[in-house]
C-alpha cells in the first residue's frame, strides 16, 4: 500500500511541519525542505544513490531531524503527459518508502524542471563542475516551491 495523497490533502498536515522535496534521479537524489510556514523551499542537500535501504535510511533520519510532516516528489513525465520509465521507478521508490515511513507522499509535475535549473545556473555564470554539485537540490528546491505555490493559491481560494 501506498501513501501518495493529492495535494489537497497537504493542507490537513499538522501546524509547522515542514515539506520536504524530492528530485529522484538514477545516481543521485537531491533533497529540499520548506520553511515551517510552507511558504519557501530551500536546496538541503544530494544524497549519491547506494542502495534503496541506504538511501531510504537517510530519507527518514532528516525527514524525523526536520519534523517533516509531508513528500513532495518529482514525477517525470514524458512531455506528452505519458508515463515512462522513470515515472515507474518513482513510483516504485514511493512504494518501497512507505514501507519506512507513514509520511504522505505528492507526485508533483516535473517536466522541464532541470532545464529551467540548468539556465539559471548558466546565468548565474557557474561552473560546469558548480553546476554538477548544485543541480540536483535545486530542482528538489524548485519542485517543492512549485506545490507550496500551489498550496499558497489553494489558501488564497479557501478566503
Amino acid at each position: 500500500m501506498t501513501n501518495i495523497v493529492s495535494i489537497e490533502t497537504f493542507k490537513e498536515l499538522p501546524y509547522h511541519t515542514r515539506l520536504m522535496g524530492f528530485d529522484l534521479g538514477t545516481k543521485t537524489i537531491g533533497l529540499s525542505l520548506s520553511d515551517i510556514e510552507r511558504r519557501i523551499a530551500t536546496a538541503l542537500e544530494t544524497i549519491r544513490r547506494v542502495k534503496f535501504t541506504n538511501d531510504a535510511a537517510r530519507i527518514v533520519e532528516l525527514a524525523t531531524k526536520h519534523n517533516v510532516g509531508g513528500f513532495v516528489f518529482g514525477l517525470p513525465l514524458n512531455m506528452d503527459g505519458s508515463e515512462g520509465p522513470r515515472a515507474q521507478a518513482t513510483r516504485a521508490f514511493v512504494r518501497n518508502l512507505a514501507k519506512l515511513t507513514p509520511v504522505p507522499v505528492v507526485l508533483w509535475d516535473e517536466r522541464l524542471t532541470t532545464v529551467a535549473v540548468t539556465r539559471t545556473l548558466l546565468a548565474a555564470d557557474a561552473s560546469r563542475a558548480r553546476r554538477g554539485e548544485l543541480v540536483d537540490k535545486l530542482a528538489a528546491a524548485y519542485i517543492l516551491q512549485g506545490a507550496l505555490d500551489r498550496l499558497s493559491f489553494m489558501a488564497y481560494e479557501d478566503e
